[in-house]
């Protein structure tokens, strides 16, 4: 079974029966640990911890293949630059702890239902409403950030599929422009949705 980011996988494996919020505090864990201290120690132990959980929640590597293969342009670039600087350990380092976040995310988004993640990010927030913040205008963000992710994976699997169709060659720029193109006309056509409903 293979799955886009932030598509829920079904099942009903410990992974998937874990409360949402554990799960939020362990990416943040996990990612707080990557940004600060990106040791190959660190990497290859949160490269153990993620695998694991993708076995223990039942997920195909097509389904982790899926969460990573958008930053397939950006991982090429960031690991070139650092050998034009000839920090090629770095670059690595960097690159990994890049994936293993991302993969990570997605092993949450694939395990738990947004409206969970929401109402337990809602909850979370409920103090800010002592500074002014809504807290279900937080949990409207991040549903929509989640939703983007998506977005923009399947608007890159639409024009890779188009040059296919076409016979032509993947180029950064006949690739990189129109997806740019199709993703603001999409944030335009949400902002309109949102303020016919009064969200600003």
């Amino acid at each position: 079974m293979s799955a886009a980011i932030g598509v829920v996988v079904p099942g009903n494996s410990l992974v998937h029966r874990a409360p949402p919020g554990a799960k939020l505090l362990a990416l943040a864990a996990v990612c707080s640990v990557l940004v600060l201290r990106p040791t190959p120690t660190v990497v290859a132990s949160v490269a153990a911890l993620t695998a694991g959980g993708y076995v223990l929640a039942g997920l195909s590597a097509r389904v982790a293949v899926a969460q990573v293969r958008p930053l397939g342009w950006f991982l090429a670039a960031l690991v070139t630059v650092q050998v034009l600087f000839r920090e090629l350990e770095r670059g690595l380092l960097a690159a990994g702890a890049l994936v293993l976040a991302v993969l990570a995310a997605g092993l949450v988004t694939a395990t738990t239902p947004v409206p969970a993640m929401l109402d337990t990010i809602t909850r979370a927030a409920m103090p800010l409403r002592h500074v002014g913040i809504d807290p279900e205008q937080v949990a409207l963000v991040l549903a929509l950030a989640i939703r983007a992710v998506a977005v923009l994976h399947e608007l890159a699997a639409e024009v890779r599929d188009a040059h296919t169709a076409r016979g032509l060659p993947l180029r950064p720029r006949t690739f990189v422009v129109p997806v740019t193109v199709r993703a603001l006309r999409h944030a335009d056509e949400l902002a309109e949705a949102l303020a016919a409903r009064g969200l600003g």
